[in-house]
């Protein structure tokens, strides 16, 4: 029997297998995910928290297969770190993969340890940040890690709503794995780093004979711009983790928490000058809606959210008078503004999303009306366009209409319609709402006049003129009770400010049900 002189120090031993725990895969994967321009794990949850606020989980968690030698290749922690911490004082949860540690691959113990982390977030109320580096399911463990991968997804959906959850992918994530950010609100990838796809490119050449590269399939340019799978696109991970810490300065913790206040600046001033000349009063002349929108809010700060997807429709967050708010615009320099199917979708889950973290919406409304063609109607353009219907009929968080421009038919209903719920709508003085553009229907009211005229042209002209005169000003539906006032551009922070204040605190009482079923 040993002398207590012989036995390890209990302290000594601690610190040794912390230290082994905490180094994962070794210096030869910190060596591996350095030359391939990518951080380390840790590293990763170092950029994203406050200094010495990491907390860890499950440190010791090892694998319990044994098939297939995994009995000799297991890694303290098995592949992922998690635990919590603080970003800007913020409690938050993270999940970090090590592609250095068995490829980062998900087994039963790996996704335990992240469903373990799901669940504490929602008891404590806080978000989740997932960081995804990895080479999908651990095909050695079989059906258990298809299981693990349920779990989470399950947990996905059980939190969706209820705390922000934010996916970064800073590596492979392939198969089955790319479910779980699908599921997240927000997904971030970096250039040249961030792959994401169900089926490989190898895999599609036998199935279908398409040669694609890595790159072009599942790249983060692609997602961003092309499938949309992708909301941020950074440069490095560096600029990826900043843009994560600023997503959630505008967020609440959770469903029940008001977004975080910030104090007043000082810039821009409730009447802002600037504003009078960044909207042509000609309908047909381009401008950017990102100028109204950065001259309007708190330091001209504005944080587009999906910003190289669906670019006639510009979404995201900015704060009014040291308050969080989504913003929402139509932009006249990609396809004149008009909704179509992605535009539809990308602005409906924004407001949905708004909805559910008590984020008062925003709307700066120059639309047209949805995009005609057989290529829109044949893609579902009415369901998809049904989708933002549904989005602002089911939202009751403050909910403000700005028809700057022109606000046609179907769109205007989505978009500034009071029968929807809207609470407050306002006008520029030159906006025109109608069921249609002044052109079009007076070639239809007036055709027969039109036609038998002696100057059909000068006749045509003399019609749109009598048609905006008497439906299309917004004098007309001012009449009506359908805008609330008529402002100057110089005026709109302070209207919009007073028009926040007016409804910050409302309450709706709504039909008791378990869920709608938006259209799909």
């Amino acid at each position: 029997m040993p002398h207590d002189s012989e036995r390890p120090d209990p302290i000594d031993e601690l610190k040794a297998l912390t230290s082994r725990a905490q180094a994962l895969g070794g210096e030869a994967s910190e060596e591996r995910q350095h030359k391939q321009g990518k951080l380390t794990a840790r590293e990763r949850i170092d950029l994203l928290l406050d200094p010495g606020s990491f907390s860890e989980l499950n440190l010791f968690v090892e694998s319990r297969a044994t098939d297939f030698g995994m009995d000799a290749r297991r890694s303290p922690g098995d592949g992922v770190i998690t635990g919590s911490g603080y970003v800007n004082g913020q409690l938050v949860f993270v999940a970090s993969q090590d592609f250095g540690a068995l490829g980062g691959s998900l087994g039963e113990m790996h996704a335990e340890k992240i469903v373990k982390m799901q669940e504490l977030a929602m008891k404590a109320g806080a978000p989740i940040v997932t960081i995804l580096d990895s080479g999908g399911a651990r095909i050695h463990e079989g059906v258990l890690a298809l299981h693990g991968y349920a779990q989470i997804f399950h947990n996905n959906t059980q939190a969706s709503g209820v705390i922000p959850q934010i996916s970064i992918i800073v590596g492979p994530c392939a198969g089955g794995a790319v479910y779980s950010p699908a599921i997240t609100d927000f997904v971030f990838m970096v250039d040249g780093l961030s792959k994401m796809f169900i089926t490989g490119p190898e895999v599609i050449k036998a199935v279908t004979g398409e040669d694609v590269t890595v790159e072009e399939l599942g790249g983060g340019a692609v997602h961003s711009s092309t499938s949309g799978n992708a909301h941020f696109l950074a440069k490095d991970e560096r600029e990826c983790f900043a843009m994560v810490k600023k997503l959630l300065s505008f967020l609440p913790s959770n469903n029940l928490d008001d977004p975080p206040l910030a104090e007043t600046p000082e810039w821009p001033p409730d009447e802002n000058p600037e504003l009078d000349g960044v909207v042509p009063a000609e309908a047909t002349n381009p401008y950017d809606v990102r100028d109204l929108i950065t001259n309007v809010f708190d330091d001209g700060d504005f944080l587009e959210v999906h910003a190289d997807f669906a670019k006639n429709i510009v979404v995201g967050f900015a704060r009014l008078k040291g308050r969080p708010v989504g913003v929402v615009g139509n932009q006249p320099t990609h396809l004149a503004g008009v909704l179509d199917i992605d535009s539809s979708d990308k602005l409906a889950r924004f407001v949905r999303f708004c909805d559910a973290f008590n984020l008062p919406l925003i709307n700066f409304v120059d639309v047209p009306g949805y995009l005609p063609g057989t290529q829109q109607e044949y893609g579902g353009v009415i369901r998809h366009g049904a989708k933002v219907l549904f989005a602002y009929s089911e939202a009751n968080v403050p909910k403000v209409a700005l028809i700057v421009r022109k606000s046609y038919g179907g769109a205007y209903i989505a978009m500034s319609g009071f029968g929807l719920g809207y609470d407050r709508v306002l006008a520029y003085p030159f906006a025109e709402i109608a069921v249609m553009g002044p052109e079009g229907a007076a070639n239809i009211i007036f055709r027969r006049e039109i036609g038998e005229a002696e100057d059909p042209d000068k006749v045509r002209e003399e019609k749109i003129d009598e048609y905006r005169t008497l439906f299309a000003k917004p004098y007309t539906a001012a009449k009506y009770g359908l805008v609330d006032v008529i402002i100057e551009p110089r005026q709109t922070r302070g209207a919009l400010i007073r028009a926040l204040e007016m409804t910050a605190h409302k309450r709706e009482d709504r039909p008791r049900k378990k869920h709608g079923n938006i259209p799909l």
